[in-house]
C-alpha cells in the first residue's frame, strides 16, 4: 500500500513539471508556429516580423507590460535592419560565429543563446525578449525588461525613530541594490534562483563570504530547492515551508522591511532570503532575544538602548501575563493581593454577572476584533475605529455593569505593552499564548499560570533555527554574548561576534 502511495505522488510531481519540447528548426516558420501553439493564445504576446538587410526574416516575441519597447526597437530590430549584405552572408557562412555577430551589430549586451525553448520560456516568461533568425536553430532572449515600481520609501511596518528611512520596495534587484548600497564588500555573494512551478517567482540569497558558515548556506539553500508548489505568493510561503518546527507558534526567521536591518544581520553572519513581489526580506537563522532588537539601539548610545531594551523585555511579560495573573488572583489568590487593592477591586466588581475569566476572555476578544478591524479599514478611518471603538466600548460596558473598571485598565495596559514590541510576529505569538495561560489561570489559579510557562520554556530550549539554538545565550549559556541581550553594552566593548549563528570570522571589530 505504502509503496503505490509513494509511485502516486512521484506520478503526480512529474505531472506537475511541465516540459516544452519544442523542436527546433531552420526554417523561420516552423519555429515561429511552434512558438505561437505554446504562447499564441495570450494576448499581450507581442509578434513583430521584420528583415535583416532586407534579405533574411526574423522575428522577435515579448509581452506587453513587461518589456521595454523603446529598447527593442532601438537597440535590437533597428540596428538589424540596416546590417549590410556582407554581414548576413558572414553569418550564414559559419554559424558558430552568432554572438560574436550579435556583440559587433547589436546594441543590447546583455543576451543569451539557447540551444532549447525549455531553457528559453523561464527568461521569455520573465519579460525578456525572444528573437528567431531565418537559417538558424536557437533561440537569442535579450535583457530587456522594463516593470512599473513604486518609489523607495519609509517601510511602513517598521516605524524609523533614527536612521535611514528608506525601505524594500516590491522589485528583487532594487531591493539587493540597496543592500549593496550599504554593504561594498566584495564577498558579499548575491545567488539568484527561481520557485514555484507555476509562478516561476525570482529569490536571492545575499550573504558574506568568509563570515557566514558555508554549512548554513548550504542548508538553507536545500531546503529552498526542497519547495514543490505551483505558486510562491511572498516571503512567508517559503517561511513556513522551510522552518524547522511547523508547530511551533514562535517565528523562526525574521522578516523586515529595513536594509539596515537587513545588513546588519548579514555582517554578522546571517543569509538573507530576497523575494521578487515582496518588500519583506528573510533573515535566517535567529534567536528568541534577536527578536526583541531594533536598528536604534546600535543609533543611540548605550544608556537608552538598554532603557529601551529592559522596556521591551518588561512589556513583553506584560502582555503574556498580566490577564492571566489577574484572572488567578481575583479567582484563586485574593490573600495573595494588598487589603486596600482587594477591597477596591472588590468594590469595582460589585453588580458584576460574570466571574473574571469570562470578563477578561469578552475584553480581550472585543481588543482583538477592534485591532483586527483596525487593521483591515483603509488607514484615516482605521486609526480612529481602533481608539474610539475601544473608549465607547469599555466605557458603555463599564456603565452597563457588565465588567468592572479594573478589567478595562488590565486590559488595556495588555493591548499598549503588545504594541512595544519590536517583531510583529512575536506580538502576534504572545497574544495566542495570552488566551492559553488565561483558561489555565481559570482553572488552576498559579500553579496553571506556573505549568504553561515551564512547557514554554521547555518548547523554546528544544527550538532550532537552521541548527541555532533559540535560546542562546541563555541556554546555551554564554555570559560573553550578554552584552548585547538584554543590555546594550557600550559598541567599543562588542569586539566579537555572537556565537549563533556560528561564524569563520568571529572578531567583530580590532
Amino acid at each position: 500500500m505504502f509503496k503505490k502511495l509513494l509511485k502516486k505522488l512521484n506520478e503526480n510531481k512529474v505531472r506537475k513539471t511541465k516540459e516544452y519540447h519544442l523542436e527546433l528548426s531552420t526554417e523561420l516558420t516552423k519555429t515561429v508556429e511552434s512558438i505561437k501553439n505554446i504562447v499564441g493564445e495570450s494576448d499581450d504576446i507581442i509578434q513583430r516580423d521584420f528583415m535583416i538587410a532586407k534579405q533574411v526574416n526574423a522575428t522577435i516575441f515579448f509581452i506587453d507590460g513587461l518589456n521595454n519597447q523603446d529598447r527593442i526597437e532601438g537597440e535590437i530590430v533597428r540596428p538589424l535592419l540596416y546590417f549590410t549584405k556582407e554581414e548576413v552572408a558572414e553569418l550564414k557562412d559559419d554559424k558558430q560565429l552568432l554572438e560574436k555577430w550579435l556583440n559587433k551589430n547589436v546594441l543590447v549586451s546583455d543576451y543569451k543563446v539557447y540551444e532549447t525553448f525549455d531553457e528559453a520560456i523561464l527568461p521569455f516568461m520573465s519579460g525578456e525578449s525572444l528573437l528567431v533568425i531565418d537559417g538558424i536553430a536557437k533561440l537569442i532572449v535579450f535583457e530587456t525588461r522594463r516593470f512599473e515600481q513604486r518609489g523607495i520609501d519609509e517601510p511602513q511596518s517598521e516605524v524609523v525613530i533614527r536612521g535611514p528611512r528608506d525601505g524594500f520596495i516590491e522589485t528583487m534587484l532594487v531591493n539587493v541594490a540597496l543592500m549593496r548600497r550599504r554593504l561594498r564588500d566584495p564577498n558579499l555573494i548575491v545567488q539568484f534562483g527561481s520557485l514555484g512551478q507555476r509562478s516561476k517567482k525570482d529569490f536571492a540569497l545575499l550573504y558574506l563570504k568568509g563570515v557566514v558558515n558555508q554549512d548554513l548556506v548550504d542548508e538553507i539553500r536545500y531546503r529552498i530547492s526542497c519547495i514543490d508548489v505551483d505558486h510562491v505568493a511572498e516571503t512567508g510561503t517559503i517561511e513556513q515551508l522551510i522552518e524547522d518546527n511547523v508547530l511551533s507558534p514562535f517565528p523562526q526567521m525574521l522578516q523586515t522591511e529595513r536594509p539596515d536591518k537587513a545588513v546588519g544581520h548579514i555582517t554578522n553572519g546571517h543569509v538573507i532570503v530576497v523575494v521578487d513581489g515582496t518588500p519583506f526580506v528573510l533573515i535566517a537563522p535567529i534567536t528568541f532575544q534577536q527578536l526583541f532588537k531594533s536598528p536604534e539601539d546600535y543609533y543611540d548610545r548605550w544608556h537608552i538602548g538598554t532603557l529601551i531594551r529592559v522596556l521591551r523585555y518588561l512589556a513583553a511579560f506584560i502582555a503574556l501575563f498580566l490577564p492571566a495573573l489577574y484572572i488567578a488572583m481575583v479567582s484563586y489568590h485574593q490573600g495573595m493581593i494588598p487589603t486596600t487593592l482587594a477591597l477596591s477591586i472588590a468594590g469595582s466588581r460589585e453588580g458584576v454577572p460574570f466571574p473574571a475569566f469570562v470578563e477578561a476572555l469578552m475584553m480581550e476578544f472585543t481588543l482583538e476584533l477592534l485591532r483586527e478591524a483596525g487593521i483591515r479599514l483603509p488607514r484615516p478611518v482605521g486609526s480612529t475605529i481602533g481608539i474610539v471603538g475601544g473608549l465607547v466600548i469599555g466605557d458603555a460596558a463599564v456603565r452597563a455593569g457588565i465588567v468592572s473598571p479594573i478589567m478595562v485598565i488590565v486590559v488595556a495596559i495588555t493591548a499598549i505593552a503588545s504594541f512595544a514590541i519590536p517583531s510583529y510576529n512575536v506580538s502576534i505569538t504572545l497574544r495566542v499564548l495570552r488566551f492559553m495561560l488565561m483558561i489555565s489561570a481559570a482553572i488552576f489559579g498559579l500553579f496553571g499560570i506556573v505549568v504553561i510557562y515551564i512547557l514554554i520554556n521547555i518548547h523554546l530550549v528544544g527550538l532550532r533555527s537552521f541548527g541555532s539554538y533559540y535560546t542562546s545565550p541563555f541556554a546555551p549559556y554564554r555570559f560573553a554574548d550578554w552584552v548585547d541581550m538584554v543590555i546594550r553594552a557600550p559598541l567599543s566593548v562588542h569586539k566579537m561576534r555572537t556565537d549563533e549563528p556560528r561564524t569563520i570570522d568571529d572578531k567583530r571589530q580590532g
